[in-house]
């Protein structure tokens, strides 16, 4: 809710700073004469211009990420980005709407770079003091302790005592620690902090998130506790929850990790999120139209399929099943059936092999191909999955692979995929070990998704359905 408050907040001061923008603009273009173009419209006539031309703002600011990490960002860092992106903005901007009529000729050239200059300058002064006035009232307010971001610290010694004191010294760090959870619940661990906030252990850190709406998660554990890092962070692997971990000196020196600076605090930001937010925006665009690209031409081919799949065996032929896509959402996928019916009824949920024998005639040769995977692309433009990411698993599987597979939970971090980077490297499963293979592949996607590595796994893709190397 935080959060959510923060982003409207931050877009309405901008819209009115934008608003303002496109008034001291219009005063000084022609009120004062510095450009010559004739007047002729009022102060009301003026105001829905100003309205789209702000809304196109708030669009861009959106698109380019203006509205990630608000919480006490740097005034100075985000006056570099708003800089940076009103660059571009005001570009967009000039371009759509003078380009026809200034035609850029030799006599107005001049005047135009002039135009774009000044209305740059004014642009990113405006939003500069929108974005200064709520920075400065979060950090006044964050010294009065109003508004903090409520945190948990995992560990109870002396690393752990030492961050809570460092924490409660600046309180604009912006963090209030409501409790300390042990690293196994039990009487073993050292405890140096106040017993009283001791709250709970580790097992238990999702239902205590939930209770205490906790927005940061600190782990501070000793030198000696650091073999349980990986357990403990699959344990906190949760949407809209930032975890951080203190680094070791080995750590800081080689630069391994990118840390941040709390007054000399050091911290890790462990899972963020690789993919700025106008690559998310491309993304998404690129599933809506590549997936009616690929649907509309190939109808009459997938009622073609249909008629086949019927005739040939019993049963539908769009098969429909449960599958876990991000963050543990449930979904119906679809599929062109390639198996008997009830091919499961006597074994339950098992992997499809080499050679399966619950798979058709027509099934074999629609997974060679791929083409039992067409009416996924509705599960596209439904938004439950992308072109590129992690295949989406049953959920009597994935509720298997949690408990044997270590960060297996951090592949639902990003929408499943008709096609990914494990699909493009490694065979289909047929065991828990290749399993264990794909998910490699997978949380290197997710730790380096973008639009290039979704382009290199489509081109990958294409190819090996040229090849029939499909399963």
């Amino acid at each position: 809710m935080d959060k959510a408050r923060e982003i409207i907040s931050t877009i309405i001061s901008d819209f009115i700073f934008l608003i303002l923008a496109w008034y001291i603009f219009y005063y000084l273009r022609f009120e004062l004469g510095w450009m010559s173009a004739p007047s002729g419209m009022g102060p009301y006539s003026l105001f829905i211009p100003g309205v789209v031309i702000s809304i196109f703002w708030i669009a861009i600011f959106g698109v380019f990420g203006l509205y990630r990490h608000l919480y006490l960002i740097s005034r100075f860092d985000e006056s570099i980005r708003v800089a940076k992106i009103t660059i571009i903005g005001t570009l967009i901007l000039f371009f759509l709407l003078f380009i026809d009529s200034l035609g850029w000729t030799s006599d107005n050239l001049h005047q135009a770079k002039w135009v774009t200059l000044i209305y740059w300058l004014i642009v990113l002064g405006c939003v500069s003091t929108s974005r200064f006035i709520l920075r400065t009232i979060q950090k006044h307010r964050a010294l009065r302790g109003e508004g903090l971001h409520r945190a948990f610290i995992v560990g109870t010694g002396p690393t752990a005592q030492s961050v809570h004191e460092n924490l409660n010294r600046h309180r604009t760090s912006g963090m209030n620690v409501v409790g300390f959870l042990r690293l196994n619940g039990s009487d073993t661990d050292e405890i140096r902090v106040d017993r009283k906030m001791v709250i709970g252990s580790i097992g238990e850190i999702k239902d205590l998130i939930l209770e205490h709406k906790v927005q940061e998660v600190i782990v501070a554990l000793e030198k000696e506790e650091r073999d349980n890092l990986v357990t403990i962070l699959d344990q906190i692997d949760i949407p809209d929850v930032s975890v951080k971990i203190l680094p070791d000196f080995h750590q800081m020196i080689t630069g391994l990790n990118q840390t941040n600076q709390i007054f000399g605090l050091p911290l890790i930001d462990v899972m963020p999120d690789p993919m700025p937010t106008w690559e998310k925006f491309i993304k998404r665009l690129m599933d809506i139209v590549l997936s009616l690209l690929i649907l509309i031409p190939t109808l009459p081919l997938m009622i073609v399929l249909t008629l086949i799949i019927r005739t040939t065996s019993a049963g539908p032929a769009i098969f429909k099943q449960k599958r876990v896509g991000k963050y543990d959402k449930v979904f119906t996928m679809y599929k062109f059936r390639t198996m008997f019916i009830d091919a499961e009824k006597e074994s339950g949920p098992v992997w499809a092999t080499d050679n399966d024998p619950r798979i058709t005639p027509i099934g074999y040769w629609l997974r060679k191909l791929r083409l039992d995977e067409l009416p996924q692309f509705f599960n596209v433009l439904k938004g439950d999955m992308s072109l590129v990411g992690p295949r989406p698993e049953r959920p009597y599987f994935v509720d298997q692979f949690k408990k044997n597979i270590p960060l297996y939970s951090r592949r639902l971090r990003v929408r499943p995929g008709i096609t990914g980077w494990a699909q493009v490297k490694w065979k289909y499963d047929e065991n828990l070990e290749d399993v264990k293979e794909k998910t490699k592949y997978d949380l290197f996607y997710v730790e380096n998704i973008s639009l290039k590595m979704d382009f290199k796994i489509l081109i990958n893709t294409i190819m090996t359905v040229l090849k029939g190397k499909g399963q």
